[in-house]
């Protein structure tokens, strides 16, 4: 285990970029009272953080969810227009209006780009300012659209592993359509899926954008190690090589670098507690339809049940929906197959 530990990875924490927006005062400074409890309603009092940029009617539709949960403090992180997009600069700003919204007793702190920074350095260096003003917040972008439940869900599991350093995330996303087939509310896993989120400073310090630890996880060939399978290992390194040579804008697989190579784990709940709702036209990325967008959501149980150990599911690991996690050839084969059925086998008529 000593030799292990000393081979392991580290990644050094991330500085805020140079080109990040600087904080701007709370546009709200409503009167935050404590919170009253015996009414039968549950108080949220985790801060949430909302990350948007030019869509205003997915964004609203995740905003007035926020606005049922009524969170004492909301951290809103926005992206600036690009210079070359006509119209943008006005979408944008009915975008940042939305928040205006609020009208219940909250604390609300912007972080708003005055030019386009991309989905790599302004997501990564949003959530780096979210968590210099917080030391542990829920997450949702958006196009992630959650049910009620998910915001007592993260809550109470922050809380719970809020000092446990083994624990880097907890997920609202569930791929799989029957749920998971464990007895528990929730789950352990090694992918932190981001639609719909949470997570704490002392795991966000071992982020970083730029992935420097990569060369190293690379020629040690960790992720075989990892994966126990040299296929699936390389397929992730692919991606990973991708993105360190700054070939794809994103910043959430620096995230699954930064909890692996430190040995973390993340949560997943049970049933599914958030809809994608972004795979449209007017998205950054997700402008092709998606058979993982918008799965219906279920409502999460209370009291939640806790598993009584902390080992990761490898089951539910394993049986993901096509096109969610790089999985073995063997746990490929069904999917393609059925393609392959519905390609050749026509599909029955109803003579009407």
């Amino acid at each position: 285990m000593e030799a292990d530990d000393r081979r392991k990875p580290r990644m050094p924490p991330i500085a805020t970029p140079a080109d990040a927006p600087p904080l701007q005062e709370p546009i709200s400074t409503k009167p935050c009272p404590e919170p009253t409890r015996g009414t039968g309603q549950y108080v949220l009092t985790a801060p949430v953080a909302l990350l948007m940029f030019n869509r205003p009617r997915p964004t609203a539709r995740v905003f007035e969810e926020i606005r049922k949960a009524r969170p004492a403090k909301l951290l809103v992180v926005a992206d600036g227009p690009r210079a070359d997009r006509a119209g943008e600069a006005e979408k944008c700003a009915e975008t940042r209006k939305i928040i205006e919204g609020v009208d219940w007793p909250c604390e609300v702190l912007t972080n708003f780009a005055e030019s386009n920074m991309g989905c790599r350095r302004r997501v990564s260096s949003g959530i780096t300012w979210v968590f210099s003003q917080v030391e542990e917040a829920i997450i949702l972008e958006d196009d992630c659209l959650p049910h009620p439940t998910f915001f007592r869900y993260c809550a109470e599991l922050l809380e719970k592993y809020r000092h446990d350093e083994r624990v880097f995330h907890i997920s609202g996303d569930n791929f799989r359509s029957t749920g998971a087939e464990n007895r528990h509310s929730y789950f352990f896993s090694r992918y932190n899926f981001i639609w719909g989120w949470a997570s704490w400073r002392r795991a966000w310090k071992h982020y970083d954008v730029d992935m420097k630890v990569w060369p190293e996880v690379r020629d040690g060939r960790w992720l075989e190690t990892l994966f126990g399978d040299r296929a699936v290992a390389d397929n992730w390194a692919k991606q990973f090589q991708t993105i360190y040579d700054g070939l794809i804008d994103t910043w959430d697989y620096q995230w699954a670098m930064a909890m692996w190579a430190n040995s973390g784990l993340s949560i997943r709940p049970n049933v599914n507690l958030i809809s994608n709702i972004g795979f449209d036209a007017d998205a950054t990325h997700t402008t092709t339809s998606n058979k993982n967008a918008n799965i219906p959501v279920k409502a999460m149980q209370f009291p939640l049940s806790h598993p009584e150990f902390m080992m990761r599911d490898g089951f539910e690991d394993q049986h993901l929906p096509d096109g969610v996690a790089i999985k073995k050839l063997w746990q490929r084969i069904p999917g393609k197959l059925k393609r392959i059925a519905r390609k050749v086998i026509p599909r029955k008529t109803t003579n009407q």
